[in-house]
């Protein structure tokens, strides 16, 4: 393998057997894909804000004299950066600006000719935006959109099970669920007949639906039944014969023709028979006239004389009615097939339970139904069923609806209309019989090719179309109200519902969440996270056992272990680590194609519903150097179920043994020996891992830390290759190589790194440079160690060297025993940031002053506070210090006579204000690392938030001046080389001043041309400078939005350093937890045979019955890494030579089976081994990847 500069800092040792066929994917892109989808302008119109204008534009006038079209729309600049809302406490958004198009027509001309045409840019309100990191900051604090895991929209079949009734049988229903609009149910009652329902209302014969569309009893008939045909020949009753219908009935007469019996009396019709009868093309046979009797009539007869009604469609057949039909001429008389087998008689027993006849009284049926107690009309009754499922604006299953739909009545094409069709309705009837009749399958409907994610981008377009819907009701009535002539778009459109609305969905719905930000892993995973609650999902008292247990398709897409404990277990999953969602919203995971037995390198995303067709290779199937499967017989997933196949059947293979399981559960080494339910908790407790003060990376891990580190975001990355030019603690800035420059540019990159800031569970993010000056790095290196990092790897704790003994009952019930020198070391101390507030506001009385003259309190108290009555950073407080100085304006109380006088004598007034100061809360003590001061706009600030301003653009300032600095310096290197280039001499240009560089001509026409560029761009480059301080003092200077009757904010930054103590929580990664129960004096403890006292002791008995038996193989590994550790430490304390150090280092990466990794050190620079060494002396990190490890 070819490591970077960077990474050979400290390689970590892989005992993976299997090769990796794939890269872990980016653990953000579901949240970053969708939302750009969201914002994308989209040629097609199907995604995002495209589509959701296209579906509500052009609206029309009720009279259609005139139309208000949808042009396009673009997004504009934030106002502020993220930081800066952080600080604020405003929203990072971007302005919508909308181009509408307002076309007016003649009233009397012929339709379509246009008055006139008005065109307009129309500000539609904000769009919050999403971060590079995945989140969105509302109202100052950073929050995430968790996906949902909803029901696909489509047609399910489903049965009840036999639940419903008493006597167990089985009821059969359908249901069509769109997109959005009303559902429609189909379903069964114990007696058989069929039932619809719309919207879960009271439910109506399932006919009268076909009524309703304009279907006569015949048609009914005709879609649903197959004919048998008697006719009369010389008084004789004869039936067309279908043979294959006879199959399993008994005979109750003799079945003959052309004088042979084929079957007798009373025997049972085998297939025997049935064969004979076709061989000999049997077409008619002779039946006794009962036999008719009780037959359904397929159509209406009628007397052909006399024009009267003989016998209805549906209607029984009894030996009287032969007779009138025989009598009347009708000879030929067609009834419907059925049997008890597989040809129930059930549209035709619902017909005679529907009370209506024709389509009206149909339509009036519904209209009761949906409107009860208003008086139906006839248009009011037609244009509501019109409305519920054959209307766009009303009713859309969406292209996912479409798809499943028409797959699942096994339909050729997947495309077609979102509205329903009378042949969608009449199909799901026929194969809700056809179930019924015992020929098809019920869904599951935990399948996950049932169940689909809805993402940011798609929950926010669907807020963002119910703000345009309520806008579109507004802008039709202006539209009708006239005076068009003087109105512009402008005036039509009110932004105030839409930015409402998404304002709604991003502050408060469900899914709209506050970011957990413990640590870099509880980020990813909130991000990554499925929930099954949320508007149109389940509920917690609903979801049943079967919505919340682990499904075969699971596996790949939805992780069987990260899920919370408690109600929510199994409704709130993680996604598996290299899951993805496809153009349907359906989870889809990779596979390895196998060709002829032969594994590939080729890689298909399949979901759930296609990977039901294939048989599937466990990842650790055992493979020879050309891809063969060694073994004839492989364990194989097929169908959700497991079993061998041979090996020519394969048709794909996993990617990898952690494709199983999510981001958490990966990184729990020996994840395969525990239990579990011990897993799930241990994927869980390392998300409520507190930063510690220094991070330690894993001994053991499992190769996953580096990805997590990375793509969480909290360290900072090398966009571009180059060499570190500057580096302190709260910048880097990189020289970018040649190669990776755009033409013309400086080819310098500049990271400001986040200091001391405060996450939303109050732990500290802070970023420290983890290169030095002129290090070489590469794109993608970690430049800098966010929180819980440690050299660009996750780093959730610390390697504590641990002891399974009891000691004097100290660690009973899983009570934890830890030595002083933890705590002396600052092993487990972590730091804490709290924000405290004092506003100041206009009360009835008066304003609220913050100053430093406060009634009744000594000089010892305001030691603190500056002349401006607010805190100093660097102070340190305890409880009940104050902070902020601040009275409040007390009302008037009646005096005594006494007190006037006294008050009119020596004029005191300071008494009519109380004391209303922002204190440290009790129990609380530590640092003030920072001060914000927010005045309102026209309100004087005070002399501290003038110091703070001129600080902070004396910052900004040297910020951009150092910025300019660098990039003009890398400029006029390449102004000297185009210059020397042309011919001047280097000495005498060093002479000159820089400024006088450019006015040089040079004869060389092409390096004159060159020269003259690189003049407009140093130009260009003062020009922006100006522009950003120029901004940069605005947005310093300007006053603050407060809110209504707020003068001043000032906000309090104290760090806390809080220690280790008795009654805190400890855990491992495989679910085993305790209770600090006491801190014990390192000679307490016990030591092992070196005389080393241990760190922590643990109960013995936490590990059998607890079944994870990974806590006790990570600690032997660990015991194996911290031992080279040891050796390397101690050949660096002798200072021996480097080939030593190079070949005992270079023996330790050659242990195993080194599939996966090749460390060749004698590529690395004698510097190289030995900072290596010196990374390694604590011991050498090992991964053992989950399912695949050493």
């Amino acid at each position: 393998m070819v490591y970077s500069y960077t990474e050979k800092k400290r390689i970590r040792k892989d005992f993976g057997k299997r090769p990796q066929v794939l890269d872990v994917p980016y653990l953000l892109s579901i949240q970053l894909d969708s939302f750009q989808k969201f914002i994308e302008q989209d040629p097609e119109g199907q995604y995002g804000l495209e589509a959701a204008f296209r579906s509500v534009f052009p609206i029309q006038s009720y009279s259609g004299n005139s139309e208000l079209q949808y042009v396009s729309y673009r997004l504009g600049e934030p106002v502020f950066d993220v930081q800066e809302c952080q600080i604020r406490g405003v929203t990072y958004s971007a302005p919508l600006r909308v181009k509408l198009r307002l076309v007016i027509y003649e009233r009397e001309a012929p339709e379509g000719t246009v008055k006139d045409i008005k065109e307009q840019e129309v500000y539609m309100g904000e769009i919050p935006l999403m971060t590079d990191n995945g989140t969105f900051v509302i109202n100052g604090t950073e929050r995430v959109i968790v996906s949902q895991l909803h029901r696909s929209p489509g047609v399910f079949f489903d049965s009840d099970k036999g639940k419903t009734h008493s006597s167990g049988k089985v009821l059969y229903n359908a249901r069509i669920i769109p997109y959005r609009g009303s559902w429609l149910d189909f379903e069964f009652d114990p007696k058989d007949n069929l039932f619809v329902r719309i919207d879960r209302r009271r439910k109506l014969p399932a006919t009268i639906i076909l009524r309703a569309l304009n279907y006569t009893t015949e048609q009914i008939l005709d879609l649903f039944f197959e004919k048998v045909i008697f006719e009369i020949r010389d008084n004789k009753l004869q039936m067309e014969l279908v043979p294959e219908r006879l199959r399993g009935e008994t005979a109750s007469f003799d079945i003959e023709a052309n004088g042979k019996v084929y079957v007798e009396k009373g025997r049972r019709i085998t297939a025997r028979h049935i064969r004979q009868l076709e061989k000999d093309d049997v077409k008619l046979i002779e039946v006794p006239v009962e036999y008719i009797a009780g037959k359904v009539v397929a159509k209406d007869y009628i007397d052909e004389s006399t024009g009267e009604l003989i016998c209805a469609a549906n209607m029984e057949l009894s030996l009287d009615l032969l007779a009138k039909l025989s009598q009347s001429g009708h000879k030929r008389i067609e009834t419907l097939f059925t049997n008890d087998l597989d040809h129930g008689p059930y549209i035709s027993e619902t017909l005679r339970v529907d009370p209506t006849n024709d389509r009206l009284s149909a339509l009036v049926e519904i209209y009761r139904m949906m409107r009860p107690g208003e008086p139906p009309t006839r248009e009011a009754a037609e244009s509501l069923f019109e409305n519920l499922f054959f209307s766009e604006d009303r009713y859309d299953l969406s292209a996912v609806g479409r798809m499943k739909f028409n797959r699942s009545l096994l339909r050729e094409e997947i495309e077609g209309s979102g509205i329903l069709s009378k042949d969608d309705i009449i199909d799901v009837m026929k194969k809700l019989i056809d179930i019924r009749n015992g020929k098809g399958e019920v869904d599951d409907i935990d399948h996950l090719g049932n169940r689909r994610i809805r993402s940011v981008g798609e929950m926010a377009e669907n807020q963002f179309r119910v703000g345009l819907v309520r806008v579109e009701r507004a802008v039709k009535e202006r539209l009708s109200l006239g005076d068009l002539d003087t109105l512009m778009p402008q005036d039509m459109i009110n932004a105030k519902p839409i930015s409402a609305a998404v304002k709604e969905f991003f502050g408060s719905s469900q899914l709209s969440q506050f970011m957990d930000q413990n640590n870099p892993l509880s980020e990813i995973t909130h991000k990554r996270r499925i929930s099954a609650l949320g508007p149109g999902g389940l509920t917690r008292e609903r979801a049943g056992f079967e919505v919340r247990d682990v499904h075969p398709t699971h596996y790949g897409r939805v992780c069987p272990i990260e899920t919370p404990e408690g109600p929510n277990i199994g409704l709130i999953n993680s996604l598996s680590v290299y899951a993805q969602t496809n153009e349907y919203g359906f989870l889809e995971t990779p596979y390895r194609k196998v060709t002829d037995g032969v594994v590939t390198d080729e890689i298909h995303y399949l979901s759930a519903i296609e990977e039901g067709n294939y048989v599937i290779a466990q990842a650790n199937s055992n493979l020879d150097e050309e891809g063969h499967f060694v073994e004839d017989l492989v364990t194989c997933r097929s169908k959700g179920e497991s079993s061998l196949f041979s090996r020519d059947q394969v048709d794909y293979m996993d990617v990898s043994t952690q494709q199983v399981v999510s981001v958490g559960a990966s990184l729990i080494p020996f994840l395969e020996h525990d239990d579990a339910n011990r897993a799930l908790m241990g994927a869980n407790m390392q998300r409520q891992a507190v930063p510690t003060l220094r991070a330690d990376k894993p001994l053991v891990g499992t190769g996953m830390e580096r990805a997590v580190a990375v793509d969480s975001g909290v360290t900072a990355v090398a966009k571009r290759g180059g060499v570190v030019q500057y580096v302190d603690a709260s910048r880097i800035v990189i020289k970018v190589n040649e190669d990776e420059m755009y033409p013309g540019e400086a080819g310098i990159d500049i990271y400001n790194l986040t200091k001391y800031t405060r996450s939303n569970q109050n732990t500290c993010i802070n970023q420290m440079p983890c290169v030095s000056l002129g290090e070489p790095v590469e794109r993608g290196d970690v430049l800098a160690d966010g929180p819980s990092t440690d050299l660009g790897e996750l780093a959730l704790g610390q390697n504590m060297r641990v002891a399974f003994m009891p000691w004097n009952g100290y660690n009973f019930e899983d009570s934890i025993l830890v030595s002083e020198r933890v705590v002396q070391e600052d092993r487990f101390t972590t730091i804490h940031i709290q924000e405290l507030a004092c506003v100041s506001r206009d009360t009835k009385l008066g304003p609220e002053e913050i100053t430093a003259d406060i009634p009744n309190v000594g000089e010892a108290a305001l030691s603190k506070l500056d002349e401006s009555g607010i805190v100093y950073i660097g102070a340190e407080v305890t409880g009940g210090d104050i902070l902020v100085g601040k009275v409040t304006p007390k009302g008037e109380t009646q005096l005594t006579p006494e007190e006037k006088l006294l008050r009119a004598i020596f004029g005191e007034k300071a008494s009519d204000v109380k004391d209303s100061s922002l204190r440290v809360p009790n129990g609380v003590s530590g640092t003030v690392i920072d001060v914000q001061v927010f005045t309102r706009d026209g309100v004087e600030k005070d002399k501290r938030a003038l110091e703070i301003e001129e600080m902070q653009l004396k910052q900004a300032k040297k910020d951009l001046s150092e910025e300019l600095q660098i990039l003009e310096a890398g400029l006029f290197s390449r102004i000297r080389a185009v210059l020397v280039a042309g011919g001047v001499e280097a000495e005498k240009l060093d002479k000159l001043p820089r400024d006088r560089w450019l006015e040089l001509g040079l004869t060389d026409e092409e390096k004159q041309n060159q020269l003259e560029q690189l003049a407009e761009q140093y130009d260009e480059l003062k020009h922006e400078f100006e522009k950003k301080l120029e901004a940069k003092r605005r947005k310093i200077t300007q006053g603050d939005d407060l809110a209504p009757g707020v003068l001043k904010i000032v906000k309090v930054y104290l760090a806390v350093k809080r220690r280790i103590q008795p009654g805190d929580k400890m855990a491992g990664r495989h679910g085993n937890k305790g209770v600090i129960s006491k801190i014990n004096p390192i000679e307490d403890m016990p030591y092992d045979e070196n005389g080393t006292p241990v760190d922590i002791v643990l109960n013995p008995l936490g590990v059998p019955s607890r079944m994870n038996i990974g806590q006790i193989l990570e600690t032997h590994l660990g015991m194996a890494a911290k031992g080279i550790g040891d050796k390397i430490n101690a050949m660096l304390k002798q200072q021996q030579e480097v080939a030593k150090l190079r070949e005992f280092i270079q023996r330790a990466y050659d242990l195993g089976a080194d599939v996966r990794q090749k460390v060749d050190l004698s590529t690395f620079s004698d510097e190289e081994v030995m900072r290596l060494a010196e990374n390694l002396r604590k011991g050498m990190p090992i991964a053992t990847p989950v399912f695949d490890g050493a």
